[in-house]
């Protein structure tokens, strides 16, 4: 059986810890079972000073359990366990309740640490007593520590410092306006309060961090937020993160000067150790360490994961650089965050390393950190230090974030950027996070800032951030350039004049099937297709999105799909003039792609965007997602295509191979239908092609939209008095009464021969069609009738194309 421990531990601890401080707050150290405490004088420096000597009981690390008389919150471990909990509990309630006024997770994980902190639960005293133990207490803040440490580590992994050559005069200018002058602004205004001022807050080097952090906006801060805003592709989005990594350089010069001024504060030689110390670590990480990762990245397989041994090795290495960085002197977490920037982001090992820190970071270490955070930060000791001592800093913080703000906005408008676009961008690169922590907790760590200070900052970043992330959202919207009141529709282009598509391939498996379809859909000398192919990729392993034009940027080499790109050329040579291909590389998240889809059918002033999808994509959750979103925010006409072999030899319902292609238009009504019979038209002009259509019309004509039928009636004698002497060509109608007859009607037709069924989605049909259906369906993006007739449990092989016309949102 375990017990408690009661020899006596003698532990000195230095008078700041202990005493009553000056300025009115008391920051007091509770040691658990305090047996014994007295007083003893030490000789420094020439004089003698009274420290106090505790004595007081060590806890076990284990309980011996509740049925055997242990209290499981006296064990350190046990208190470990219980902080993990309550701390994710309180996060995750919050997160709940914040969520819906658009707060972003890290509002939530400020406030769960400082509610289990001594502002809120720390102010009871069975709280303080027993969850506030030394050695509970001495955990949780290394573990938050290595928190924080990974934490940069893993944004150091998605950052690609390649693209600071690539900036523009925007982003540069941007940045080093709205980091320089709200810098020199506080630094001047701090100069002017130094007398109000903390000893070890008024020096020099010390002020000059402060300044410089408000001025700088952090990467990781703007990634986080607006990952969870889905802005990251977004155009003030790309914009913000250009800036913000040029701020970053500026924010890591500006940091490693504090450290080398704070090291020579007590004798020059030190701070060219310092210096040493940092080239000797960089120099290994660029010409030793970076080679090894890139050799790991370029010899793993395509679509295979890295070797186990690999990953626990950098893992392990991000520690070792912690240990190794804060021995020379240097901020400890600055060795993590530059070992993640010499490993390969992207697909292999940068999203291998990202996806197995995930778990241990978000749900073990930074809940740790927030503790941590929390635990420093004393809403009471802020007040009972009194505003005078105080003020200098609330001045800082407040004319730092008021300057940082205008001067932001005041650049944008210089560079014509449109009102409401250059306010959100001021908003975003306003806002403060993780970083600003970590550089508060640093300053605790080098007593430049006290509780009551720290609290303050800790409390205007949070009122900071809470307020403008709301703001951002309501006043940025990232779809309305996509509202078009213009047609762009197959049916509104001009037959003699080229006609424009976007082909988006999420697979290159899938791109034989894409180019058959290409191929039946006729380009002609008098029509010919400009194709726009972009090949779309998930977000991972990397924190800026990428859109490449090929002719005009070069693809990263694990971007590259030089194959597929390949055959594309190779079949835009056996079309010649009948076909222009141009192709474009997106890697964005999975959430916001459609964005550059939409943006690239913008552009290109595109009538039509091709869509591929498979029976195995039923569950895919990618694929579902990016079909959705282009099918709500599309500027132009949307198809999806389902393959099930098109073009290859049918046998159902034949003995022998036709030299024909069957297709069949189900036409249901609606401006989706006639979109659909108009792509159907301009495929029978093909030769190979034979085309049935059926109009299915409800008993009595109930159920119509008056204005919506008159156009269905114009579109079909249109397309049968063009094909009337087409022998290739039928045209059939068909009564039903409702949705059941409907599907009868269907399974009545199909004979397995079919190789295309073409059929509009959902806008516009008359409902006593469908009337009796099952909402349900496992592909809402096909619509009901596309969703069955795509089906596995639907007869024959036809693959399927979903067509809906384009919707005017403007």
């Amino acid at each position: 059986m375990s017990h408690m421990k009661t020899s006596c531990m003698t532990r000195v601890f230095t008078p700041h810890r202990l005493l009553q401080a000056s300025n009115g707050w008391q920051q007091h150290f509770n040691p658990p079972r305090l047996l014994q405490q007295n007083m003893v004088d030490l000789p420094m420096n020439n004089s003698t000073t009274s420290f106090p000597i505790l004595c007081h009981s060590v806890q076990a690390s284990h309980s011996s359990g509740i049925f055997l008389g242990g209290n499981p919150l006296a064990h350190s471990f046990s208190l470990i366990l219980f902080n993990l909990i309550l701390i994710t509990a309180i996060t995750r309630i919050l997160r709940f309740l914040l969520k819906p006024l658009r707060q972003p997770l890290i509002i939530s994980q400020i406030i769960g640490g400082v509610i289990v902190g001594p502002s809120f639960l720390g102010r009871n005293r069975w709280f303080q007593r027993h969850m506030t133990t030394e050695s509970s207490q001495f955990l949780v803040n290394n573990l938050g520590v290595m928190g924080f440490m990974f934490f940069l580590f893993v944004y150091g992994v998605k950052m690609d410092p390649s693209l600071l050559k690539k900036s523009g005069k925007l982003h540069v200018s941007t940045a080093l306006i709205g980091i320089s002058i709200p810098a020199v602004t506080v630094f001047v205004v701090s100069l002017c309060m130094r007398k109000n001022m903390d000893k070890e807050l008024a020096t020099i080097p010390s002020l000059g961090a402060i300044a410089a952090s408000l001025g700088v906006t952090a990467f990781p801060v703007l990634y986080h937020i607006l990952k969870e805003l889905n802005l990251l592709n977004s155009d003030v989005g790309r914009i913000a993160l250009s800036t913000a990594l040029i701020g970053d350089a500026f924010g890591v010069s500006c940091i490693l000067t504090f450290e080398a001024a704070s090291q020579g504060e007590t004798k020059i030689i030190n701070t060219l150790w310092y210096v040493i110390s940092v080239v000797v670590v960089v120099a290994f990480l660029l010409f030793c360490f970076r080679p090894a990762m890139m050799w790991i990245n370029n010899n793993t397989p395509e679509g295979q994961p890295v070797h186990q041994s690999f990953v626990v090795a950098i893992l392990l290495g991000a520690f070792v650089m912690g240990f190794i960085t804060d021995m020379s002197g240097i901020a400890i977490a600055n060795g993590p965050w530059l070992l993640g920037l010499a490993i390969p982001d992207g697909p292999r090992v940068g999203a291998t390393i990202v996806e197995k820190s995930k778990t241990i970071l978000t749900e073990l270490l930074l809940p740790f950190s927030f503790i941590m955070v929390g635990s420093f930060t004393d809403f009471y000791a802020m007040s009972a230090s009194g505003w005078s001592s105080l003020s200098p800093l609330f001045v800082m913080v407040l004319t730092g974030y008021l300057i940082k703000f205008f001067i932001t906005w005041i650049t944008l408008y210089f560079w014509r950027m449109p009102f409401r676009d250059g306010l959100t961008l001021s908003l975003i690169m306003s806002l403060r996070g993780h970083i600003e922590i970590i550089l508060f907790v640093h300053l605790m760590d080098k007593n430049i800032l006290k509780v009551p200070g720290f609290s303050l900052l800790v409390l205007m970043t949070i009122i900071l951030t809470a307020t403008f992330t709301p703001l951002i959202s309501i006043l940025y919207d990232p779809t309305k350039p996509y509202m078009v009141n213009q047609r762009r529709t197959i049916q509104h282009n001009p037959p003699d004049e080229e006609l424009r598509i976007v082909l988006c391939i999420l697979n290159t498996e899938t791109i034989n099937s894409l180019i058959h379809l290409l191929d039946i859909s006729n380009p002609t000398s008098s029509s010919p297709f400009s194709i726009s192919v972009v090949r779309l990729t998930e977000l991972v392993g990397r924190a800026i999105p990428l859109f490449l034009d090929h002719e005009k940027q070069q693809v990263p080499p694990i971007y590259q799909w030089t194959n597929t790109i390949n055959i594309l050329k190779h079949h835009q040579q056996l079309k010649g003039m009948f076909m222009n291909l141009h192709f474009f590389t997106a890697v964005a998240p999975t959430q916001s792609m459609f964005r550059d889809i939409c943006e690239l059918a913008l552009e290109q002033e595109a009538s039509l965007i091709i869509l591929p999808f498979s029976s195995v994509d039923v569950h895919n959750h990618v694929v579902k997602t990016v079909n959705s979103q282009v099918l709500n925010h599309a500027p132009c006409s949307v198809a999806i295509f389902v393959d099930k072999g098109l073009l290859e030899v049918n046998t159902m319902g034949s003995s022998f191979c036709r030299t024909r292609h069957r297709f069949a238009v189900l036409f249901l009504g609606g401006g989706d239908a006639r979109e659909a019979l108009v792509y159907a038209d301009r495929m029978v002009a093909n030769q190979d092609v034979s085309l049935t259509v059926i109009r299915f019309l409800s008993h009595n004509y109930i159920g119509y939209n008056e204005i919506e039928k008159k156009l269905d009636d114009g579109i079909v004698t249109w397309f049968w008095v063009k094909n009337e002497m087409n022998q290739r060509v039928v045209y059939r109608e068909v009564v039903v009464r409702n949705g059941e007859e409907t599907i009868e009607a269907i399974q009545a037709m199909n004979d397995g021969a079919f190789d295309l069924l073409i059929v509009g989605r959902k806008q516009g049909i008359n409902p006593v069609l469908l009337t009796g259906l099952s909402e349900w369906s496992e592909s809402e993006e096909l619509g009901l009738i596309g969703d069955y007739v795509s089906s596995e449990d639907f007869f024959g092989s036809a693959s399927v194309l979903v067509v809906q016309q384009q919707i005017l949102r403007g």
